[in-house]
């Protein structure tokens, strides 16, 4: 067993680990990453799960879930840089992976209420309750200022998988200001902007996250946009694998 993995195992509860039979199939999932730079430091939105999830309690995260059934049956008006919907459709289809895009900013306005989008006309309409909770503030989801930052897929020995892309996109794209402390469903506790660096140092902080956090950071300093490559995360064999993607 590597480092890296001994260092997830120190946080996986026993809810959470896989005692026998076949690797549960990884279902599509999606994060966002909300970067504000209008201070003297940069910093990133993350609350903490509560100790009553079934994966990854107590832990400090991102906004983001699971893909919905609805996300991929609304098509935006602003769709995906072509770079970036290049490199997420890599062993998927454009649909599958603007879908995963959608998740990413749904399941923020679920957990923060925060909205990334743009005022337009019409507004798109949709029998999903989900979305139609964000595009009642006449709102329509915008795509095209998401940046993909890194793709993860969850450890086999887990009893919840999830296959995850890791989207980024500024504060000034949150439409109705930007609070401090945001509120949203109450899924992610103590909703808070972390200083980027300070954040690589939380406690309690999984692995991945703490992968990614150091790929926004080299993202960001590279000021590479859509066409940087970022870190692809899963297993083989036992063994830790960081491919790109």
């Amino acid at each position: 067993m590597n480092p890296d993995q001994q260092r997830d195992d120190a946080y996986i509860a026993d809810t959470e680990r896989r005692k026998s039979g076949s690797a549960v199939r990884p279902r599509d999932a999606a994060t966002l990453i909300i970067v504000r730079r209008d201070g003297a430091d940069t910093r990133v939105l993350m609350g903490k799960r509560a100790a009553s999830h079934k994966f990854m309690p107590n832990k400090f995260v991102f906004p983001g879930g699971a893909v919905d059934r609805a996300d991929s049956r609304i098509v935006p008006p602003y769709d995906l840089h072509p770079k970036v919907m290049q490199r997420l459709s890599q062993g998927c289809s454009e649909s599958r992976a603007r879908a995963l895009a959608m998740a990413a900013i749904r399941e923020t306005f679920e957990e923060t209420g925060l909205i990334i989008g743009e005022p337009d006309t019409p507004t798109l309409v949709t029998r999903s309750p989900h979305w139609a909770s964000f595009l009642r503030h006449d709102i329509n989801p915008r795509l095209d200022v998401l940046h993909l930052i890194a793709r993860a897929i969850t450890p086999p020995y887990r009893n919840r998988r999830f296959d995850a892309r890791f989207f980024m996109v500024d504060a000034t794209h949150i439409q109705g200001g930007v609070q401090e402390h945001p509120e949203g469903s109450g899924e992610l506790l103590d909703l808070h902007w972390v200083d980027l660096l300070e954040a690589q140092r939380l406690e309690q902080l999984p692995n991945i996250t703490r992968t990614v956090l150091f790929a926004l950071e080299q993202r960001l300093q590279n000021a590479a946009g859509h066409e940087s490559h970022g870190p692809f995360v899963y297993m083989r064999r036992g063994k830790r694998i960081i491919d790109t993607v």
